[in-house]
This record gives C-alpha cells, sequence and structure tokens, in this order.
C-alpha cells in the first residue's frame, strides 16, 4: 500500500478523477464534481511536475476539493438573488386583492370562482352563488375568499 503511494502517477490521479465523474452522472447532486475536478487538477499539476511527493499530492487534492466546493457554494448564493417578478408561475397569486363573482357557492367551506377562463377552488365563509367576494390568500390550489362590504 505505501509502495503504491509513494509511486502515485498522473493516470491514477485523472483515473480518480473520472470514476468520481462517472458516479456524479449517476446522480450525487453536484457534490462528486467538484472532487473530481480537484483530482483532475492535481493529475494536471503531476503531470507537469513529477517528482511531487505523495503528501503534497494528497494536501493538493483535500485543499483543491475544498476550494472548489466553496467556490461552487458562492456561486451558488449569488445565483440564488430574489427574482424581478416573485409571482412569475404562481397564477393564484396574482388574483390576490381581487374581487369577484362567485360561480358555485361555498358550502362546507369549498365553492367556486371564475377567472378569466378558469375555474379556482375557494374557501371561505358560506356564501351563495353570485356573491362579491375578495381573495385574500391562498393555500396551494385552493384560494382564501372574504366577502366584499
Amino acid at each position: 500500500m505505501w509502495d503504491y503511494l509513494y509511486h502515485l502517477s498522473y493516470w491514477d490521479w485523472l483515473a480518480l478523477a473520472s470514476l468520481l465523474l462517472i458516479f456524479e452522472v449517476f446522480g450525487f447532486g453536484g457534490y462528486l464534481l467538484w472532487t473530481g475536478l480537484a483530482a483532475a487538477m492535481v493529475g494536471a499539476l503531476l503531470y507537469l511536475f513529477p517528482d511531487l511527493p505523495w503528501s503534497w499530492q494528497l494536501l493538493l487534492f483535500g485543499s483543491l476539493s475544498i476550494l472548489t466546493a466553496v467556490f461552487w457554494w458562492r456561486r451558488q448564493r449569488v445565483a440564488a438573488k430574489p427574482s424581478d417578478q416573485p409571482g412569475l408561475n404562481q397564477r393564484g397569486s396574482e388574483l390576490q386583492g381581487r374581487t369577484f363573482t362567485l360561480h358555485e357557492a361555498i358550502v362546507g367551506g369549498r365553492g367556486k370562482i371564475k377567472a378569466g377562463d378558469s375555474l379556482w377552488l375557494v374557501t371561505g365563509p358560506e356564501l351563495p352563488a353570485g356573491a362579491q367576494i375578495r381573495v385574500i390568500g391562498q393555500d396551494g390550489v385552493l384560494l382564501k375568499v372574504a366577502l366584499v362590504d
């Protein structure tokens, strides 16, 4: 084992990088991608500096793994900035605050409104069909409504 460590070649590091990247393809969520990239970088450095001791190789591998993971983590935080269109793809949020005529009476806490060409399930107090209601919130696909005074 020690003899193998003393004689690591750049092919060993490239083989490790390939193995890690293959495992990444099977769905590890990005974790092995950066470790595989670090192994490939150590392989490239070992190609350029063939007399690099194995202890330095392992130290470089660990350091580069951490650096690439931190780089990815910081990049993800920057990419996760708030959207300038927060209601995009949340159709019910655009209905909040608007008033509608109740299409089907609210019985047992559930009824329907017609918004555009769609029928929406609503929850609220018992109200007859034709009552004027205002959308005050959303719970998944259900709109919360209240009677307009």
